[in-house]
Protein backbone atom coordinates (compact mmCIF):
# COMPACT_ATOMS: atom_id res chain seq x y z
CA UNK A 1 0.00 0.00 0.00
CA UNK A 2 1.50 3.36 -1.04
CA UNK A 3 1.18 6.64 0.88
CA UNK A 4 -1.79 7.85 -1.17
CA UNK A 5 -3.66 4.62 -0.47
CA UNK A 6 -2.81 4.85 3.24
CA UNK A 7 -4.23 8.39 3.36
CA UNK A 8 -7.39 7.26 1.59
CA UNK A 9 -7.80 4.28 3.94
CA UNK A 10 -7.33 6.56 6.98
CA UNK A 11 -9.82 9.08 5.57
CA UNK A 12 -12.43 6.35 5.18
CA UNK A 13 -11.95 5.41 8.85
CA UNK A 14 -12.55 9.04 9.89
CA UNK A 15 -15.72 9.14 7.80
CA UNK A 16 -16.78 5.86 9.43
CA UNK A 17 -16.29 7.33 12.92
CA UNK A 18 -18.39 10.40 12.02
CA UNK A 19 -21.04 8.23 10.36
CA UNK A 20 -21.57 5.89 13.30
CA UNK A 21 -21.35 8.73 15.82
CA UNK A 22 -24.24 10.36 13.95
CA UNK A 23 -26.16 7.08 13.91
CA UNK A 24 -25.78 6.21 17.60
CA UNK A 25 -25.08 9.28 19.78
CA UNK A 26 -28.78 9.49 20.76
CA UNK A 27 -29.32 5.72 21.12
CA UNK A 28 -28.68 5.31 24.89
CA UNK A 29 -31.56 7.69 25.65
CA UNK A 30 -33.89 7.13 22.69
CA UNK A 31 -36.15 4.63 24.48
CA UNK A 32 -36.24 6.50 27.79
CA UNK A 33 -36.90 9.81 25.99
CA UNK A 34 -39.78 8.41 23.95
CA UNK A 35 -41.38 6.86 27.04
CA UNK A 36 -40.86 10.14 28.92
CA UNK A 37 -42.89 12.00 26.27
CA UNK A 38 -45.74 9.53 26.83
CA UNK A 39 -45.25 7.20 23.88
CA UNK A 40 -46.39 3.65 24.59
CA UNK A 41 -43.88 0.78 24.79
CA UNK A 42 -45.50 -0.90 21.77
CA UNK A 43 -45.10 2.24 19.65
CA UNK A 44 -41.54 2.66 20.91
CA UNK A 45 -40.85 -0.87 19.70
CA UNK A 46 -42.24 0.02 16.27
CA UNK A 47 -40.12 3.17 16.10
CA UNK A 48 -36.96 1.25 16.99
CA UNK A 49 -37.94 -1.55 14.62
CA UNK A 50 -38.27 0.93 11.74
CA UNK A 51 -34.47 1.22 11.75
CA UNK A 52 -33.97 -2.52 11.31
CA UNK A 53 -36.84 -3.07 8.86
CA UNK A 54 -35.67 -0.30 6.53
CA UNK A 55 -32.20 -1.88 6.49
CA UNK A 56 -33.68 -5.32 5.86
CA UNK A 57 -35.58 -4.03 2.85
CA UNK A 58 -32.82 -1.85 1.40
CA UNK A 59 -29.45 -3.51 2.05
CA UNK A 60 -29.68 -6.04 -0.77
CA UNK A 61 -30.92 -3.66 -3.51
CA UNK A 62 -28.56 -0.89 -2.35
CA UNK A 63 -25.67 -3.35 -2.25
CA UNK A 64 -26.44 -4.59 -5.76
CA UNK A 65 -26.78 -1.04 -7.11
CA UNK A 66 -23.48 -0.08 -5.50
CA UNK A 67 -21.83 -3.16 -6.99
CA UNK A 68 -23.20 -2.49 -10.47
CA UNK A 69 -22.11 1.14 -10.46
CA UNK A 70 -18.91 0.58 -8.44
CA UNK A 71 -19.31 4.21 -7.36
CA UNK A 72 -18.92 3.52 -3.67
CA UNK A 73 -17.90 7.12 -3.00
CA UNK A 74 -21.40 8.26 -4.02
CA UNK A 75 -23.07 5.80 -1.66
CA UNK A 76 -20.79 6.87 1.19
CA UNK A 77 -21.70 10.52 0.55
CA UNK A 78 -25.42 9.70 0.48
CA UNK A 79 -25.15 7.49 3.57
CA UNK A 80 -23.48 10.27 5.57
CA UNK A 81 -26.10 12.76 4.39
CA UNK A 82 -28.97 10.47 5.42
CA UNK A 83 -27.33 9.82 8.81
CA UNK A 84 -27.30 13.54 9.55
CA UNK A 85 -30.68 14.17 7.94
CA UNK A 86 -32.27 11.54 10.17
CA UNK A 87 -31.54 13.63 13.25
CA UNK A 88 -32.77 16.77 11.51
CA UNK A 89 -36.13 14.95 11.32
CA UNK A 90 -35.96 14.28 15.06
CA UNK A 91 -35.17 17.92 15.79
CA UNK A 92 -37.97 19.31 13.61
CA UNK A 93 -40.51 16.75 14.90
CA UNK A 94 -39.45 15.73 18.44
CA UNK A 95 -42.23 13.16 18.79
CA UNK A 96 -43.13 9.67 17.60
CA UNK A 97 -43.49 10.78 13.96
CA UNK A 98 -40.13 12.53 13.86
CA UNK A 99 -38.30 9.62 15.46
CA UNK A 100 -40.10 7.10 13.24
CA UNK A 101 -39.12 8.99 10.08
CA UNK A 102 -35.65 9.56 11.52
CA UNK A 103 -35.16 5.83 12.14
CA UNK A 104 -36.24 5.04 8.58
CA UNK A 105 -33.63 7.52 7.30
CA UNK A 106 -31.04 6.05 9.68
CA UNK A 107 -31.83 2.57 8.39
CA UNK A 108 -31.46 3.85 4.82
CA UNK A 109 -28.08 5.31 5.77
CA UNK A 110 -26.96 2.02 7.31
CA UNK A 111 -27.94 0.23 4.10
CA UNK A 112 -24.98 2.00 2.45
CA UNK A 113 -22.51 0.52 4.97
CA UNK A 114 -21.36 -2.12 2.49
CA UNK A 115 -19.83 0.62 0.32
CA UNK A 116 -17.73 1.86 3.25
CA UNK A 117 -16.38 -1.65 3.77
CA UNK A 118 -15.75 -2.51 0.13
CA UNK A 119 -13.94 0.76 -0.58
CA UNK A 120 -11.79 0.40 2.56
CA UNK A 121 -10.93 -3.24 1.95
CA UNK A 122 -10.01 -2.51 -1.66
CA UNK A 123 -6.76 -1.03 -0.36
CA UNK A 124 -5.67 -4.34 1.20
CA UNK A 125 -4.41 -7.55 -0.35
CA UNK A 126 -6.36 -10.81 0.21
CA UNK A 127 -4.24 -12.04 3.11
CA UNK A 128 -4.98 -8.87 5.10
CA UNK A 129 -8.76 -8.88 4.49
CA UNK A 130 -9.65 -10.27 7.94
CA UNK A 131 -7.55 -7.61 9.69
CA UNK A 132 -8.98 -4.92 7.45
CA UNK A 133 -12.52 -6.02 8.28
CA UNK A 134 -11.77 -5.94 12.00
CA UNK A 135 -10.17 -2.49 11.73
CA UNK A 136 -13.12 -0.86 10.00
CA UNK A 137 -15.53 -2.50 12.46
CA UNK A 138 -13.33 -1.20 15.28
CA UNK A 139 -13.70 2.30 13.75
CA UNK A 140 -17.44 1.61 13.57
CA UNK A 141 -17.50 0.74 17.28
CA UNK A 142 -15.22 3.68 18.15
CA UNK A 143 -17.72 6.07 16.57
CA UNK A 144 -20.54 4.51 18.58
CA UNK A 145 -18.44 4.63 21.76
CA UNK A 146 -17.62 8.29 21.23
CA UNK A 147 -21.32 8.95 20.71
CA UNK A 148 -22.27 7.08 23.87
CA UNK A 149 -19.66 8.94 25.94
CA UNK A 150 -20.85 12.29 24.54
CA UNK A 151 -24.51 11.64 25.30
CA UNK A 152 -23.73 10.20 28.74
CA UNK A 153 -21.78 13.29 29.76
CA UNK A 154 -24.11 15.87 28.22
CA UNK A 155 -27.67 14.47 28.04
CA UNK A 156 -28.77 15.75 31.46
CA UNK A 157 -27.31 19.17 30.69
CA UNK A 158 -28.41 19.77 27.10
CA UNK A 159 -31.31 17.35 26.46
CA UNK A 160 -32.24 15.10 23.55
CA UNK A 161 -32.59 17.80 20.90
CA UNK A 162 -29.03 19.04 21.38
CA UNK A 163 -27.80 15.43 21.29
CA UNK A 164 -29.60 15.09 17.95
CA UNK A 165 -27.90 18.32 16.83
CA UNK A 166 -24.54 16.64 17.54
CA UNK A 167 -25.71 13.75 15.37
CA UNK A 168 -26.66 16.14 12.57
CA UNK A 169 -23.27 17.89 12.78
CA UNK A 170 -21.34 14.60 12.69
CA UNK A 171 -23.30 13.41 9.67
CA UNK A 172 -22.56 16.65 7.83
CA UNK A 173 -18.85 16.44 8.70
CA UNK A 174 -18.73 12.88 7.35
CA UNK A 175 -20.64 14.11 4.28
CA UNK A 176 -18.02 16.79 3.57
CA UNK A 177 -15.04 14.48 4.26
CA UNK A 178 -16.47 11.86 1.89
CA UNK A 179 -16.06 14.27 -1.05
CA UNK A 180 -12.27 13.94 -0.64
CA UNK A 181 -12.40 10.19 -1.24
CA UNK A 182 -11.21 8.97 -4.61
CA UNK A 183 -13.94 7.81 -6.97
CA UNK A 184 -13.85 4.14 -7.86
CA UNK A 185 -14.10 3.07 -11.44
CA UNK A 186 -16.47 0.28 -12.46
CA UNK A 187 -14.86 -2.81 -13.88
CA UNK A 188 -15.75 -3.86 -17.45
CA UNK A 189 -17.10 -7.15 -16.14
CA UNK A 190 -19.35 -5.53 -13.53
CA UNK A 191 -20.90 -3.20 -16.08
CA UNK A 192 -21.93 -6.21 -18.18
CA UNK A 193 -23.71 -7.90 -15.28
CA UNK A 194 -27.44 -7.29 -15.04
CA UNK A 195 -29.50 -6.80 -11.91
CA UNK A 196 -31.22 -10.13 -12.64
CA UNK A 197 -27.86 -11.92 -12.69
CA UNK A 198 -26.73 -10.32 -9.45
CA UNK A 199 -29.98 -11.26 -7.70
CA UNK A 200 -28.90 -14.87 -8.18
CA UNK A 201 -26.80 -14.29 -5.07
CA UNK A 202 -29.85 -15.37 -3.07
CA UNK A 203 -29.19 -18.91 -4.32
CA UNK A 204 -25.81 -18.97 -2.56
CA UNK A 205 -26.70 -20.94 0.58
CA UNK A 206 -23.56 -20.03 2.52
CA UNK A 207 -23.99 -16.32 1.85
CA UNK A 208 -27.67 -16.46 2.85
CA UNK A 209 -26.78 -18.37 6.03
CA UNK A 210 -24.10 -15.90 7.15
CA UNK A 211 -26.34 -12.96 6.24
CA UNK A 212 -29.19 -14.44 8.29
CA UNK A 213 -26.89 -15.00 11.29
CA UNK A 214 -25.69 -11.40 11.03
CA UNK A 215 -29.33 -10.29 10.89
CA UNK A 216 -30.06 -12.22 14.09
CA UNK A 217 -27.03 -10.69 15.83
CA UNK A 218 -28.07 -7.19 14.81
CA UNK A 219 -31.68 -7.88 15.82
CA UNK A 220 -30.61 -8.97 19.30
CA UNK A 221 -28.38 -5.92 19.60
CA UNK A 222 -31.08 -3.44 18.58
CA UNK A 223 -33.88 -5.00 20.64
CA UNK A 224 -31.85 -5.35 23.84
CA UNK A 225 -28.59 -3.45 24.27
CA UNK A 226 -29.61 -0.49 22.14
CA UNK A 227 -33.11 -0.11 23.50
CA UNK A 228 -34.97 -2.04 26.18
CA UNK A 229 -31.93 -2.91 28.32
CA UNK A 230 -31.72 0.84 28.97
CA UNK A 231 -35.38 0.83 29.99
CA UNK A 232 -34.68 -2.01 32.43
CA UNK A 233 -31.83 -0.03 33.99
CA UNK A 234 -34.18 2.96 34.36
CA UNK A 235 -36.91 0.82 35.94
CA UNK A 236 -34.36 -0.49 38.43
CA UNK A 237 -33.75 3.09 39.54
CA UNK A 238 -30.75 3.92 37.40
CA UNK A 239 -30.13 7.59 36.58
CA UNK A 240 -29.43 8.87 33.09
CA UNK A 241 -25.73 8.76 33.94
CA UNK A 242 -26.00 5.08 34.89
CA UNK A 243 -27.91 4.33 31.67
CA UNK A 244 -25.13 5.99 29.69
CA UNK A 245 -22.41 4.13 31.61
CA UNK A 246 -24.17 0.83 30.87
CA UNK A 247 -24.04 1.64 27.14
CA UNK A 248 -20.39 2.71 27.40
CA UNK A 249 -19.46 -0.63 29.01
CA UNK A 250 -21.10 -2.40 26.07
CA UNK A 251 -19.28 -0.31 23.47
CA UNK A 252 -15.90 -0.54 25.25
CA UNK A 253 -16.33 -4.30 25.19
CA UNK A 254 -17.19 -4.17 21.48
CA UNK A 255 -14.10 -2.08 20.68
CA UNK A 256 -11.82 -4.40 22.67
CA UNK A 257 -13.22 -7.55 21.06
CA UNK A 258 -13.07 -5.97 17.59
CA UNK A 259 -9.40 -5.21 18.23
CA UNK A 260 -8.81 -8.81 19.34
CA UNK A 261 -10.53 -10.00 16.16
CA UNK A 262 -7.71 -8.37 14.16
CA UNK A 263 -5.02 -10.36 16.03
CA UNK A 264 -4.07 -14.02 16.43
CA UNK A 265 -6.59 -14.24 19.29
CA UNK A 266 -9.15 -15.73 16.88
CA UNK A 267 -6.82 -18.67 16.24
CA UNK A 268 -7.75 -20.04 19.67
CA UNK A 269 -10.87 -21.59 18.14
CA UNK A 270 -12.33 -22.27 14.73
CA UNK A 271 -14.70 -19.73 13.18
CA UNK A 272 -17.58 -22.18 13.64
CA UNK A 273 -16.91 -22.47 17.39
CA UNK A 274 -16.57 -18.71 17.78
CA UNK A 275 -19.94 -18.20 16.09
CA UNK A 276 -21.63 -20.94 18.13
CA UNK A 277 -20.28 -19.77 21.50
CA UNK A 278 -21.02 -16.12 20.70
CA UNK A 279 -24.67 -16.89 19.98
CA UNK A 280 -24.84 -19.06 23.09
CA UNK A 281 -23.65 -16.15 25.24
CA UNK A 282 -26.07 -13.76 23.52
CA UNK A 283 -28.89 -16.17 24.39
CA UNK A 284 -27.77 -16.25 28.02
CA UNK A 285 -27.69 -12.45 28.01
CA UNK A 286 -31.27 -12.24 26.70
CA UNK A 287 -32.46 -14.60 29.44
CA UNK A 288 -30.59 -13.04 32.37
CA UNK A 289 -31.07 -9.30 31.79
CA UNK A 290 -34.89 -9.25 32.23
CA UNK A 291 -34.59 -11.49 35.32
CA UNK A 292 -32.02 -9.53 37.30
CA UNK A 293 -32.83 -6.94 39.95
CA UNK A 294 -29.28 -5.58 40.10
CA UNK A 295 -28.10 -2.61 38.05
CA UNK A 296 -24.51 -3.71 38.62
CA UNK A 297 -25.23 -7.15 37.17
CA UNK A 298 -26.92 -5.63 34.12
CA UNK A 299 -23.84 -3.49 33.55
CA UNK A 300 -21.58 -6.53 33.82
CA UNK A 301 -23.80 -8.47 31.42
CA UNK A 302 -23.30 -5.67 28.88
CA UNK A 303 -19.88 -7.20 28.21
CA UNK A 304 -21.59 -10.12 26.42
CA UNK A 305 -23.19 -8.22 23.50
CA UNK A 306 -19.81 -6.49 23.14
CA UNK A 307 -18.47 -9.91 22.24
CA UNK A 308 -21.28 -10.26 19.70
CA UNK A 309 -20.55 -6.91 18.09
CA UNK A 310 -16.77 -7.09 18.24
CA UNK A 311 -16.02 -10.69 17.23
CA UNK A 312 -19.23 -12.27 15.97
CA UNK A 313 -20.17 -9.41 13.65
CA UNK A 314 -16.58 -9.20 12.35
CA UNK A 315 -16.56 -12.91 11.50
CA UNK A 316 -20.00 -12.86 9.89
CA UNK A 317 -19.23 -9.73 7.89
CA UNK A 318 -15.97 -11.20 6.64
CA UNK A 319 -17.76 -14.42 5.69
CA UNK A 320 -20.49 -12.56 3.79
CA UNK A 321 -17.94 -10.50 1.87
CA UNK A 322 -15.86 -13.57 1.00
CA UNK A 323 -18.94 -15.44 -0.22
CA UNK A 324 -19.99 -12.41 -2.28
CA UNK A 325 -16.52 -12.16 -3.82
CA UNK A 326 -16.57 -15.89 -4.58
CA UNK A 327 -20.00 -15.54 -6.18
CA UNK A 328 -18.84 -12.72 -8.46
CA UNK A 329 -15.72 -14.68 -9.38
CA UNK A 330 -17.84 -17.66 -10.38
CA UNK A 331 -19.97 -15.38 -12.58
CA UNK A 332 -16.83 -14.06 -14.22
CA UNK A 333 -16.04 -17.52 -15.56
CA UNK A 334 -19.54 -18.52 -16.62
Amino acid sequence: MNNAQKKQASLILWVVVCFWFAQYVYIPYQTTYLIMVNISSNLVGMIIGAYGISQLMLRLPVGILADISSNHKLFIILGSLFAGGASLSRILLPDDIGFFLGNILSGTASATWISFMILYMSFFNPKDQIRATSRIIMANNAGMLLGFVTSTLLYDKVGMMMICAFSLAAGLIGFVLAFFLQSTKPSHHTNNVSFRELIKVTANKSLVLFSFLALVQQGVQMSTTMSFTNQIVQELGGSNLVIGMSSIIYMLSAVVFARLASTKFLAMMSMKLWICFSFLFLGIYCVLVPQTNSILLVCLLQLIPGLGTGILFSLLTKSVLLQWASFKLSMRWE
